[in-house]
């Protein structure tokens, strides 16, 4: 069983962003998230729901350059809570595997809540941008989610011809995969590894 809340509240102020992050693993699927970049928003708002994870998320960026600092250092702060809302681990499922199709996109993760980040990534985006969002920073901001928090990830954009539909499905994917490994087994009251310790 959990030994703690499984909640989390990050802050990180650089020259470049500002931002301000709360997480409940065990949620409604409830968010308010500002990012000033709208459909990043979207992608936020999705992987809250369909994880059923509670988020907030507040960030004043330098989006009048790009999206990259904003959506890169939202990912870091989401990693860093999901590595503290964990704590020790203690009776988590740890593996995970989801397929998510969006129309005729489909996204694929697979997931180890290990605490040794590793990740890939294979496929590509239709388009280049889905509104003020770079359509590439999906990859990037599923690597800064697994590095920061602790993830070996494997994902992939396995079919579609619709930038939107190829994004939204593997935000979708990450969600549910997040959801299931970090779901509490009742069966288990130890930390899932023969070392004792993820």
């Amino acid at each position: 069983m959990s030994d703690h809340d499984r909640t989390a509240a990050v802050s990180r102020e650089t020259s470049e962003t500002a931002i301000d992050l709360t997480l409940a693993l065990d949620g409604d699927g409830e968010s308010e998230v500002d990012t000033g970049i709208g459909f990043y928003d979207h992608m936020l708002e999705s992987f809250a729901k369909h994880g059923l994870f509670d988020l907030t998320v507040r960030c004043d960026g330098d989006t009048h350059i790009d999206d990259h600092h904003t959506v890169e250092d939202v990912a870091i702060c989401l990693g860093e809570a999901f590595e503290e809302a964990l704590g020790g681990k203690r009776g988590i499922r740890r593996y995970a595997d989801r397929q998510v199709p969006l129309d005729e996109a489909v996204a694929s993760v697979v997931v180890d809540v290990a605490g040794r980040p590793y990740y890939d990534f294979s496929g590509e985006f239709s388009q280049e941008h889905v509104g003020g969002f770079t359509s590439v920073m999906a990859d990037h901001f599923a690597l800064s989610l697994a590095h920061n928090a602790g993830l070996t990830l494997h994902a992939a954009v396995e079919t579609g011809d619709n930038a939107h539909h190829e994004v939204e499905a593997l935000f979708k994917a990450l969600a549910r995969a997040l959801d299931d490994a970090t779901r509490i087994d009742e069966r288990r009251s130890d930390t899932p590894s023969t070392k004792g310790e993820l």
